[in-house]
This record gives C-alpha cells, structure tokens and sequence, in this order.
C-alpha cells in the first residue's frame, strides 16, 4: 500500500501514474479515497492521472489520535503529496470537506492549481442549526458508539435514501475511532469563514451539487460559484450529498466536458 511521508504525517494515497494531466481527489467527512472510484475509472480511461488520498482522521491515513488540524494543513498536505509525486500543477477536485481543503490550497497555493472541482461544498461555515444536530450526534456518538439509528440518519445526509451501496459506508463508520471522530468534526466545526476571499481564485472551477442536499443547501453553491471569477455550475437531479459516488453517471458527463475544455 502507498504512503507518503509528508508535514510529520503518514498519507495513504492511491496513483494510477501515467505521463498524463494529474487530477487530485479529495473526500468528504467520514468517507476516504475510494468514494471517487467511479471518477478515477472514468478518467484514467481519458489518460488522466488520478491521485485520491485519506485525509488526516480518515481511512488508511487514520491512526485512532488524531492531533487537532485545520484544513489549511490538509490544504499543504495535499500539495505536498503532489510535490512528493513530482507533480508541479494538478486539477484539484474536492467533495464537501475536500471542498474546503482544495479551496484553501488554492488560496495560500495558486501556482499549484489548474483547476478545481468544488462538489457540494461551500467557502462558508457551516449553518449554525445544522452544525448543532451534528455535534449532538457526534456526542453520543463519542460516549455511546454509532448507533443504527444514527447511521441511518448520516447515511440519509451524505447519500440520500436507499442507495445500494451504503451498507459499506455504515460498516466504515461503525469502526471510526472516537480520537479521530473527534478531531474531524473540531476542524469542521471551527473553521474560518473564506467566503471574502475566494475572488482572488482565478483558476477555471467546476461547481457541481445536488439537487436534493441536505446537508449545504444549493444556494451557498451557488454564491460560492458567482464569487469564483471564473465558475461555472452544474446542478444533479435527484443527488444528494454525493453526487459523485450515488449519481457518478451526469457527474462524470459534466467532469469530463470540463476537463477536455481547459486551458494547456
């Protein structure tokens, strides 16, 4: 298995390698690399080449004590996996957490980023009634294990009703550790406000979202792409939280269209 020594932390990352244009692809809270399987598939078909990676707290990265993070650090620990990799310029395609990660990269780090891909994400914080039914949950969770009940409710937020393939999702969340747990949501429920700031991002953006969010509320996707000079948006019938993972067919149409349209 690949890991990558970088900023005092061991990053499990995935790489189809390849002489191609690199794309970087960066999870949400409580998932890991493999939610963007049906990206990866789709575009290393085109010659692209896909790094996914577990982001501190989660996945292979995880290591049960997690120290507290911001995402600005997961913003230079990404960009530093890229420099490992000997990649100097890469499309930066994030889902809601990784939004946040790849938005600060190409804040504090524009000459890395081509490009982003901003699904169902937000340059605000979070709404202060939804973070609060998420700390209640992350609470008891904390004290009492992930409960079916809970689960369902999390698997209803990120993936929508019935999708086939949660079970293995609510299986991952069953074995998250409470120092992990703990230190992904404190960076979640902390982090700054960069809504004034993303104007200074000129690189092309994608912003896709789905239309039935629960989570971020399509409007703050919308503002957040009308903030981005150089944006364009694209809205998923019927998706949830995960568009990319429930709904990969018109994300991956829309991906693609984006990507063969860049710039050299």
């Amino acid at each position: 298995m690949p890991y990558a020594q970088v900023n005092g932390q061991r990053l499990y990352y995935e790489d189809t390698g390849g002489t191609g244009p690199a794309i970087a692809f960066s999870h949400g809270l409580l998932m890991d690399a493999s939610m963007f399987a049906p990206q990866v598939q789709a575009l290393r078909q085109q010659g692209w080449r896909c790094i996914a990676w577990d982001e501190r707290a989660h996945g292979q990265t995880a290591t049960g004590s997690c120290a507290p993070f911001s995402y600005y650090d997961s913003a230079n620990d990404l960009v530093a996996l890229l420099a490992l990799l000997g990649i100097e310029r890469a499309v930066l395609a994030g889902m809601s957490q990784g939004g946040y990660l790849s938005l600060r990269a190409a804040l504090r780090h524009p000459q890395v980023v081509r490009a982003l891909v901003l699904i169902d994400t937000q340059a605000l914080p979070e709404e202060e009634h939804k973070m609060a039914g998420h700390q209640m949950i992350v609470q008891e969770w904390l004290q009492q294990g992930l409960s079916d009940e809970r689960a369902a409710v999390i698997e209803h937020i990120i993936l929508g009703q019935g999708w086939e393939g949660a079970a293995h999702w609510r299986a991952q969340w069953q074995r998250m550790q409470p120092g992990d747990l703990l230190a992904a949501f404190t960076t979640l429920a902390t982090r700054d406000d960069i809504s004034g700031d993303i104007h200074r991002i000129t690189a092309p953006a994608l912003v896709i979202h789905g239309a039935d969010d629960q989570a971020i509320d399509i409007e703050r996707a919308r503002a957040m792409a009308a903030s981005l000079p150089a944006a364009r948006m694209v809205v998923v019938p019927g998706a949830g939280h995960a568009p990319n993972l429930t709904h990969p067919q018109p994300v991956n149409a829309a991906l693609l269209e984006f990507l063969q349209q860049l710039p050299a």
